[in-house]
Order: C-alpha cells, then structure tokens, then sequence
C-alpha cells in the first residue's frame, strides 16, 4: 500500500513538473512574443496619436527640454524608442512599476519609479522593465553600446538620451534610481535615464543597470534625424 501511495505521489509529482515546465515554455515561446508585439503596436498607436495632435506645428525650441509633473498611477508617462533593441522597437512607459498593472501588461511593459525625475527633468529618469516574459521589453539592454540612442517621446516631442555605461547589483540595491545614483545625498545637476531589469535571463539573481546621459530635447511630432 506505502508503496502504491508513493508510486502515485511520484507521479503526481512529475506531471506537476511537466505542467509548470509547459507554462513556463508557453510563455517563453508564445505567450511573450505575442505579448511583445501587442505593445509594440500600443506603442506606436500612441506616438501616432501625439503626431495627430500637433500635425502642421512647429513648436519654438524651448532654452530647456519641457519636464511634466508626475501623472497618476498607471498614466502613460512616454513611449521609449531604443533602435538597438531592433526595427520598431518601442513601449509605453506608464507611472509605477506595479507588475500585474504595468510590466505585464498587454499595452505596456515598461514602468517609471515613482518620485524620480519625469523625462528631461534633472535627476535620473528612472524604469524598469522585465528582461524575460511579458514582452521581454529590456532582454536585449545588455547589447547596448557606448552612445546607442535612448530615445523617450510625450506629447511634448523628443528626449534624446546617450547610453553611457552597465552596472550589476543586488535587488535590494536601490541607490541605482537616486537622483544621483549610489549617492542618495548628492544634489543633482545632470539630466540622466536609468534602465533596470533583472538578470540573468529566466532568473532575479541580481538586477542589470544600464544609464543614459540626456543630449537634447525637440519639441514636436518630428523624431530626431536619422530616426523613423
């Protein structure tokens, strides 16, 4: 009888394992790459939908990039282009960084973390993405090179950012997203991004930092040259 019990406990046991295994590579393999596409599409339904609003405009160039307050909870805050990333890279950043509302979401993926600077502000623009499921937005931040664009549109028009430089920490680490980052103390005077996500891939053993410098701002629908 023990035996019979444990012959069917193994067996649950492994069917168990195979529907996990099954999930797991489901959404590796199907459920995010759909997922990916849905909010590329959100995306770029969005940059089109700012485009519409000031068509036939040419905003004057303001002395300073135009930095919003901070929108409501899960308010789109920009759409965040990066061309390394691939052609027709792009997502919807909304405010916070709430995973059933924001990072998984369908027509999203990518969240701001609340209290740190809005984009163009001084201080660090900071968000977070997942590096696997759900649209796998920043799975490929670490192909990132020196100067690669970090593009972040709102209806204002173009926050045009430089990628600088990689950084590994602990999850716990939050210093990252200061606004001098690892110098919670410090008083800002630089414009920067801040991309986390964890890594590696399929794991949350530490989290991927990838900062950006700000460059310029243009105001309007008309993307930066050399960008569509």
């Amino acid at each position: 009888m023990l035996r019979r019990l444990s012959t069917v406990l193994g067996l649950l046991l492994v069917a168990g394992g195979l529907v996990v295994a099954g999930l797991v590579g489901w959404q590796a393999w199907v459920g995010s790459p759909l997922d990916a596409a849905a909010q590329e599409r959100a995306a770029a339904a969005q940059s089109r939908a700012w485009a519409a609003a000031t068509a036939g405009t040419t905003p004057p160039v303001p002395a300073s990039p135009i930095v919003r307050r901070e929108p409501a909870f899960a308010a789109t805050v920009a759409v965040i282009v990066v061309p390394r990333f691939g052609q027709g890279w792009s997502r919807i950043v909304r405010q916070g960084i709430d995973e059933a509302t924001i990072l998984n979401s369908a027509d999203a993926g990518v969240g701001h973390y609340p209290g740190t600077a809005m984009p163009g502000g001084i201080g660090n623009f900071a968000i977070a993405a997942h590096d696997t499921g759900y649209g796998d937005a920043f799975r490929r931040v670490g192909e990132l090179r020196v100067n690669d664009l970090l593009l972040v549109r709102t209806a204002d028009g173009w926050y045009t950012y430089r990628f600088r430089n990689f950084q590994w920490v602990q999850p716990t680490e939050v210093g990252v997203i200061a606004p001098v980052p690892e110098a919670p103390d410090a008083v800002p005077s630089a414009r920067l991004i801040t991309l986390t996500t964890c890594d590696p891939p399929y794991d949350a053993q530490e989290r991927e930092i990838a900062y950006g410098t700000f460059v310029s701002f243009r105001p309007g629908a008309t993307p930066p040259p050399g960008v569509s």
